[in-house]
């Protein structure tokens, strides 16, 4: 029996998938499936229940889950700690981002990891944000960065920078010609928002909630690019964070105005709780901390 047994098996119990459970070792479905297969022949028991309609561990896969992580985890923290003697900082970092701040701010920073840290792999992925908290929670990737996070009792939330929210309207709009505009000024304006399950939306209802503002909401869109194309042809305003449409603004094809009372988007690094994090991934997390 080897380590790497070990963390297929908890990786299936996780994402309760034999595909992802193949695509996060690098080995085909066949193998996981013979994996599973020898440790059970090896102690005797039966640990996953194999039906098409579900997924679940026996009672004993459970046990053999626990046992399993707990010897998975000591072995990671003793690669870690042997790295860290040894002042190698090396490795993968697979990182799941929501599109706001890996188009826009991840860039350089990953740039300067890799100047910082030139034996580490940095694997980013661009993601809705309920993927980014599913892919934390399987295991599918190490860290996941979000704008307003949610508390979740299995994952930490390391929070690393607010980014200012802003109006975003057409330039040729009259609200565009103010330095600083109120929230009941929207009252009755034209605008667009994300999606329901968007967190940005969530927050942004609740701030015009609270002031009492009414927009006339004519779209709704699951997705940033989407949302700021609908400004730029003016179809509507939004509120967004400033960083992302720093691009826009330089070319003049939306005006960002400061909302009267200071709003912010806050942003953070979430992960599982218990991860072992190497020293790449905390130095990774520290760096994001440093404005750039």
């Amino acid at each position: 029996m080897q380590i790497e047994s070990l963390k297929a098996f908890c990786d299936l119990a996780e994402c309760k998938s034999f595909t992802r459970t193949a695509h996060l070792n690098n080995v085909t479905q066949s193998s996981v499936s013979q994996t599973i297969a020898a440790l059970e022949r090896q102690f005797h028991s039966l640990l996953i229940e194999r039906s098409q309609a579900n997924f679940r561990l026996t009672a004993e896969g459970e046990v053999f889950y626990d046992f399993s992580k707990k010897i998975v985890r000591s072995y990671e923290a003793l690669h870690t700690k042997l790295q860290e003697i040894k002042g190698i900082i090396s490795g993968n970092i697979h990182v799941a981002t929501v599109y706001s701040f890996g188009l826009y701010d991840l860039p350089p920073y990953v740039k300067r990891f890799l100047q910082d840290c030139p034996n580490v792999k940095v694997h980013v992925t661009y993601r809705r944000p309920n993927e980014v908290y599913e892919d934390m929670l399987g295991n599918v990737a190490d860290l996941g960065l979000v704008s307003f996070p949610e508390p979740h009792t299995k994952l930490e939330i390391v929070s690393f920078r607010s980014d200012t929210l802003v109006l975003a309207c057409p330039p040729q709009h009259p609200l565009a010609q103010l330095k600083v505009v109120s929230l009941k000024a929207l009252n009755g304006q034209k605008m667009v928002r994300f999606e329901l399950n968007i967190p940005t939306r969530k927050a942004v209802d609740k701030i015009l909630k609270n002031e009492g503002v009414e927009g006339k909401y004519v779209s709704q869109f699951d997705n940033i690019e989407t949302v700021k194309q609908a400004v730029e042809i003016g179809l509507g305003m939004a509120i967004l964070p400033e960083n992302t449409i720093r691009g826009e603004v330089a070319t003049r094809t939306i005006a960002a105005v400061r909302l009267e009372g200071n709003y912010f988007a806050p942003l953070a690094v979430i992960y599982k709780k218990g991860k072992v994090l190497s020293a790449a991934m905390r130095k990774f997390i520290e760096l994001l901390k440093t404005p750039l």
